[in-house]
This record gives C-alpha cells, structure tokens and sequence, in this order.
C-alpha cells in the first residue's frame, strides 16, 4: 500500500526558554524576515515558500526542528508508515479533536507532523 506524501510548508524550530528572545531576534532584527502575526501567540517568519514558527519550549534544554508533511488521506498514510516500522509519538504535543494528522519521528527523532492541509 503506498500513500502520497510530500513537504508541507511549515517548519517549527522549540527552542529553550534561556534562548527564545535572542532567536526571535536574529530572525527578526539580524536577518529582518517578514514576521507572520496572524496566528499570536504563534511568532513566524516567511523562509522563502515555507514558514518558520519559533515556539518557546520551556522544558527543552537545546532547540529541536520539527518538519510537516502532507498527505490527502491520514489515515491511509498513517497505516503505511506504521507498516514501515515508523514511530508515532502524538503524546510529543497535545492536538485539537478531530484533528487529520498526527506527529511521527524519523529514524533519528526528529518529529515530522503528517497531516491533511486545508486545501490539497
């Protein structure tokens, strides 16, 4: 069984509460990325065709980059990953009800959310 699967736009840098407010800042003020504000608390910033969201992850100790992927149908995408041994990890970050995805970890656990976009 094969399920289409390809990149999604966002990317999601956690990083440290110690270290928050001077990544905001290299974004914002060294590189001067147009800031994304219509998600607040959400802060993002336009990287080319993708956005990069900061979130502030008061119990990490060293940033981690999360990745999204897409798929039309989740389900069927979920079932063909778990065929290929890939390791769900939902517990990793708390998802709305009724939410068409759900968070996996590549082979050297960097998380990926695979979901269904509003528009595919």
């Amino acid at each position: 069984m094969n399920a289409e699967i390809k990149g999604g736009i966002d990317i999601a840098i956690k990083v440290p509460s110690h270290q928050y407010q001077q990544t905001l800042d290299f974004y914002r003020h060294t590189l001067g990325l147009p800031e994304i504000t219509d998600k607040l608390p959400a802060t993002g910033f336009v990287l080319g065709p993708n956005r990069l969201w900061i979130d502030e992850a008061p119990g990490l100790s060293q940033a981690e980059v999360w990745l999204e992927l897409f798929t039309p149908d989740f389900n069927l995408a979920q079932q063909h990953i778990q065929e290929h041994g890939v390791v769900c990890c939902d517990s990793v970050e708390l998802l709305p009800e009724g939410f068409k995805g759900g968070w996996i970890m590549n082979p050297c656990n960097i998380v990926h959310m695979l979901r269904e976009p509003e528009a595919w």
